[in-house]
C-alpha cells in the first residue's frame, strides 16, 4: 500500500505568511498577479485560491529574480502599531538598475481610507493601491509629498483661470478658498482623508452666513445726521461704503450687518443705538456647503489626475446632500398686477422686463443683447451673449451659461415697445453728440455705455416697493415662462431649448413639480372627457 502524501494547501493571504516564516519575502499582491498571469497553478473553490506548497515553490525556483520585486513589480509590506494592528502599507516598485549596479525603487505609503478598515478591506485596496503604483511609476509618476492644500490649490486655480474658466466662476472659487484654507491648507496633500473632510463640511453646517445677516436704521439715524448736517455722501466717503448703500439705511432698508458697523464707527455710536436686527443670518445652507465640496473635489481630482496622489479623498467623503429649490413662479393673476405697473415705468425698463417675461431668458442675456441679434420685422431674437460682473473683470460680455446659442420668436407686444426704445436711444445718441460710445447694445445708459447686471434686479426691487408690490426677482420671470410651457403641454425638449439648458433632464429636475402637476390635469381632463362620452 503506498503511503498517502499530504501537501499543504493555503489562501492567498495564508500563503504569503507561511512563505515569510519560510524566509521568503513575497506580498499577496506578488501571489495574485502570478495567478492571473497563469504562473502559478491554483485550484478555485467557490471565491476562494487554493494553492498547494510544492507549487509554490516550483513557482519560485522558475523565476529569475527573488521574491523582493524588481523590474517594475510590486511589494505591498505590512506596518503595525505597537499593538501589532496593521495601520499602513509600504509599497515599494522597482524601476530597474543604475548605472552603477544598484537597484532603483520607488516607495509609496498607502494608508487606509477611513478608520476602523478591517485587515482583510485594508489588504484589498492596498493590493489595488500596489497595482495602480506600479502602472503610473512605468508611466512616470512623479510625487511630491512636501505640497500642502493650499500651496496645490492656488496651482489648480491659475490653470483654470489659463485653460479659460468663466471669470464669475473663479471669482466664486476665490471667495470660498480662505475657509477651505483655514481648515485644510495646512495640510500635506497626501495626508487628507475623507473623515477630514467630513468634519469640515460638518463645522461648515454651523458656520453663520454673514450675507444673511441684515440690520435696519432706526429713527435715531435720521436725526442724527440731521443734527450734524452730514449729507449721505459725506457718510458714505468716510465709511468706505456706496453712498447708495447709505440711502437705503437712512430710507428704512434693510443692508447688511458689516456695512452698519461701518456707519456706526464715522457716527461714533453703538450699533444697536441706530440699527435694530432685521434677521440675524442663518446657517450655511446644504447647497452652499456642496459648493465646498465640489471645489476641494475639483483639486484633489487634478492632483489625482497628475498622479500626485493615488486616489481622489473627496471623491469618499460624504457631504449633505442638498434639496432640490422649488422654483417661485408668478400665477395669472400676480403677473396681470406686474403688467397693469409696468405701463407707467420708464421705458427702458420696462422694455428689459417685458423680453424677459416674454422669452424667459436671463437677466445678463437680456442686458446682453446686441441690434444685429434682432430681427424686427420677422421678431426673431438670438441669445448668444451673457452680461456679467466681477471684481476683477468688472463687466463683460461673456457666452451664455451654457454655452448655446438659441432663437426665440417674441411677441407682438414686445417687438412694439423694442421699435420705441432703439428711437429714444437713436435720440439719446444725438443728444450726447461725440460723448456717445457705440457698443452696439440694445440696453444701455444714457451715454451708450452697458448697464450694471446688477442695475435691473436693483431696479426691479424699487419697482416692487413703490408699487405695492410682492419683491419680484428676474429669474421668477425664466420660471414663470418654463412653467407657463409646461402648463400648455410643451414637450420637455422644446422647454429645454427655449430656457437655454444643457438638456431635457436639467429642465424635469428644476420643474419636477410643474411637470407632475401638469400630467395630473391632463390626466383629468382625459377622465373627465370619458365620463362625457
Amino acid at each position: 500500500m503506498k503511503k498517502k502524501i499530504h501537501t499543504k494547501v493555503f489562501g492567498i493571504s495564508g500563503l504569503a505568511r507561511y512563505a515569510s516564516q519560510q524566509g521568503y519575502s513575497i506580498s499577496t499582491y506578488l501571489i495574485k498577479k502570478a495567478i492571473k498571469d497563469g504562473q502559478l497553478p491554483c485550484r478555485i473553490v467557490g471565491k476562494a485560491y487554493l494553492i498547494t506548497w510544492e507549487n509554490f515553490e516550483k513557482w519560485i525556483s522558475c523565476r529569475s529574480c527573488p521574491p523582493e520585486p524588481k523590474g517594475g513589480m510590486a511589494c505591498a509590506n505590512q506596518r503595525r502599531n505597537k499593538e501589532g494592528i496593521v495601520t499602513s502599507y509600504r509599497i515599494t516598485v522597482s524601476e530597474g538598475y543604475r548605472s552603477d549596479g544598484s537597484q532603483a525603487r520607488r516607495r509609496f505609503l498607502w494608508s487606509p481610507p477611513y478608520y476602523g478598515m478591517s485587515e482583510r478591506d485594508m489588504e484589498r485596496e492596498a493590493t489595488n493601491a500596489a497595482y495602480k503604483f506600479e502602472e503610473r511609476v512605468k508611466i512616470g509618476f512623479k510625487a511630491d509629498s512636501r505640497l500642502t492644500f493650499e500651496e496645490y490649490a492656488a496651482y489648480v486655480l491659475d490653470l483654470k483661470e489659463q485653460t479659460g474658466v468663466r471669470p464669475t466662476t473663479l471669482e466664486r472659487y476665490l471667495g470660498m478658498m480662505p475657509t477651505i484654507n483655514e481648515a485644510i491648507g495646512h495640510l500635506q496633500l497626501t495626508s487628507i482623508r475623507p473623515e477630514r473632510l467630513n468634519d469640515f463640511y460638518e463645522e461648515l453646517k454651523k458656520t453663520k452666513n454673514k450675507k444673511g445677516a441684515k440690520a435696519r436704521a432706526t429713527r435715531n439715524l435720521m436725526n442724527l445726521l440731521d443734527e450734524k448736517g452730514i449729507s449721505n455722501q459725506k457718510l458714505a466717503k468716510a465709511a468706505q461704503i456706496s453712498a447708495s448703500t447709505v440711502t437705503n439705511a437712512v430710507r428704512g432698508d434693510p443692508i447688511c450687518i458689516e456695512s452698519a458697523e461701518k456707519i456706526a464707527n464715522v457716527l461714533d455710536c453703538e450699533v444697536r443705538d441706530l440699527f435694530r436686527n432685521a434677521s440675524t443670518g442663518k446657517t450655511l445652507a446644504p447647497k452652499t456647503v456642496l459648493e465646498y465640496h465640489r471645489l476641494i473635489s475639483t483639486i484633489l481630482h487634478q492632483a489625482e489626475k497628475e498622479m500626485i496622489l493615488m486616489y481622489n479623498p473627496a471623491a469618499r467623503a460624504t457631504p449633505p446632500k442638498a434639496k432640490a429649490p422649488t422654483p417661485d413662479y408668478y400665477q395669472p393673476d400676480q403677473m396681470d398686477e406686474i403688467l397693469n405697473a409696468l405701463e407707467n415705468a420708464p421705458l427702458l425698463w420696462k422694455t428689459i422686463t417685458y423680453i424677459m417675461i416674454d422669452s424667459g431668458c436671463r437677466r445678463g442675456e437680456a442686458l446682453g443683447l446686441k441690434w444685429s441679434s434682432l430681427e424686427l420685422d420677422t421678431g426673431l431674437m438670438v441669445i448668444e451673449n451673457n452680461l456679467q460682473y466681477t471684481k476683477k473683470t468688472g463687466i463683460y460680455l461673456g457666452p451664455t451659461k451654457t454655452g448655446k446659442v438659441r432663437a426665440l420668436k417674441l411677441a407682438p407686444q414686445c417687438v412694439e415697445l423694442i421699435k420705441e426704445w432703439k428711437l429714444e436711444q437713436m435720440r439719446m445718441r444725438l443728444k450726447q453728440g461725440s460723448d456717445w460710445k457705440e457698443t452696439g447694445m440694445v440696453f444701455t445708459k444714457d451715454n451708450g455705455e452697458w448697464l450694471h447686471p446688477d442695475s435691473i434686479t436693483r431696479w426691479l426691487n424699487n419697482f416692487s416697493r413703490d408699487n405695492g408690490l410682492p419683491h419680484i426677482h428676474p429669474h421668477a420671470f425664466r420660471h414663470t415662462a418654463a412653467s407657463t410651457m409646461i402648463a400648455n403641454g410643451v414637450d420637455l425638449v422644446t422647454t429645454a431649448n427655449e430656457l437655454g439648458h444643457a438638456n431635457a433632464t436639467t429642465t424635469a429636475m428644476i420643474y419636477a413639480h410643474q411637470i407632475a402637476i401638469a400630467k395630473a390635469r391632463a390626466l383629468a381632463e382625459a377622465k373627465k372627457g370619458g365620463e362625457t362620452e
